[in-house]
């Protein structure tokens, strides 16, 4: 195999450096251990605002620039198929994270281009889209299903999910990574006026599937003696960002969203505990993140979250299950301690990103064109 042909194309993010979301990071940590492997990396980015498309480099990897002029949804349809068409002109390995506009990936196929997919979580089931949009999604949960050379699955639970679309064969499971985080400035934390170990974290979208109301509820059900610092935006128009918000004694905090890694690394690395309430996905990254900042963790009582965290969280199913956990944290703070230890090993055993880029990188070179 020569140098030049391991060559890779990445799909399906909005591109690199990452600035939105677990795939765009995911694609960042890929695609740099892959050009220091010698590879040759292409990703295709979105760029707002209308123009030709364009290419440039960024720290070995070479980006693909398409402008979409479109917003929401819509942009993100466009730019898939506008990526989809430039790399069906090459005949280099694609990987294309998620299944959203999997359809598209017809092409690649028609064109005998080899294609792994990374199949994210279930979206379709998610309460919060009506039933065009859990349509359309579970359309192209098959589509991806059928057109994917190979499948790639972050959670075990996944990989059942889509086995009943599938044989298993063709799936291979590689969780998420994420940072070891050993230190972290109390600067940040000291800032919004908190005080570090007095407060847990909880950051996530503020959907009915997170939780959210429930941890808000529970943790309110009595003074706890320390703070419940809710990161994400909460709109006055929404009704559960309302009913939320109504919830919150005084000892909770909204500190809207902060995208500041720097920050987001403090609050996790100084928090007491990580409150982590999904209910459904695979391996969320906020939680492999969490474990990776040594944190001690609380979390909805699901299929996937076990799987993650193992016996050492301490889970809820409901409001006063929560107000459970936080009474037992309460008075046994030894048990954070305990939870904080397991976290890191089971961080170390699974999630640290050299051991899930080695298994990418196995899974890719047996893909790449003869």
């Amino acid at each position: 195999m020569t140098l030049r042909s391991k060559t890779l194309r990445i799909l399906g993010t909005r591109g690199v450096p990452a600035a939105h979301g677990g795939f765009e990071t995911f694609a960042e940590y890929l695609s740099l251990y892959l050009v220091a492997n010698g590879w040759r990396v292409v990703v295709y980015c979105q760029d707002d605002g209308v123009g030709p498309v364009f290419e440039d480099t960024w720290l070995g990897v070479e980006r693909v620039h398409i402008p979409v002029a479109q917003d929401g949804p819509k942009g993100t349809i466009v730019f898939d198929w506008q990526a989809t068409a430039h790399a069906a002109k090459h005949q280099d390995l694609c990987l294309t994270l998620g299944y959203n506009t999997a359809v598209f990936c017809a092409l690649l196929r028609l064109k005998g281009i080899p294609n792994l997919i990374n199949m994210d979580g279930i979206e379709w089931s998610r309460r919060k889209w009506g039933p065009v949009a859990k349509l359309w999604f579970w359309l192209n949960d098959w589509a991806g299903c059928w057109l994917g050379n190979h499948l790639v699955a972050d959670h075990p639970q996944i990989k059942v999910h889509l086995s009943s679309r599938v044989r298993a064969h063709k799936i291979t499971m590689i969780p998420y990574g994420a940072d070891a985080v050993r230190t972290a400035p109390t600067g940040p934390v000291t800032t919004l006026g908190l005080e570090p170990g007095k407060f847990l974290t909880v950051i996530a979208r503020a959907e009915p599937e997170n939780s959210l109301l429930e941890i808000v509820s529970g943790f309110s059900a009595k003074v706890r003696g320390m703070q419940l610092v809710v990161l994400g935006n909460y709109a006055e128009d929404n009704v559960y960002h309302r009913a939320v918000k109504a919830a919150a004694s005084s000892e909770v905090r909204f500190v809207g969203a902060i995208y500041d890694k720097t920050v987001v690394q403090a609050l996790r690395f100084h928090s007491a505990a990580y409150v982590h309430g999904h209910q459904v996905g695979g391996t969320n990254p906020s939680l492999v993140e969490a474990l990776g900042a040594g944190n001690a963790v609380v979390a909805h009582d699901n299929r996937f979250n076990r799987w993650v965290v193992g016996d050492g969280a301490m889970y809820f199913k409901d409001a006063h299950s929560f107000s459970d956990c936080m009474d037992t944290l309460i008075r046994h703070p030894d048990a954070l301690t305990r939870l904080r230890q397991h976290g890191q090993a089971r961080y170390g055993d699974a999630f640290t990103w050299e051991h899930v880029l080695q298994q990418y990188e196995s899974l890719l070179i047996h893909y790449l064109p003869s």
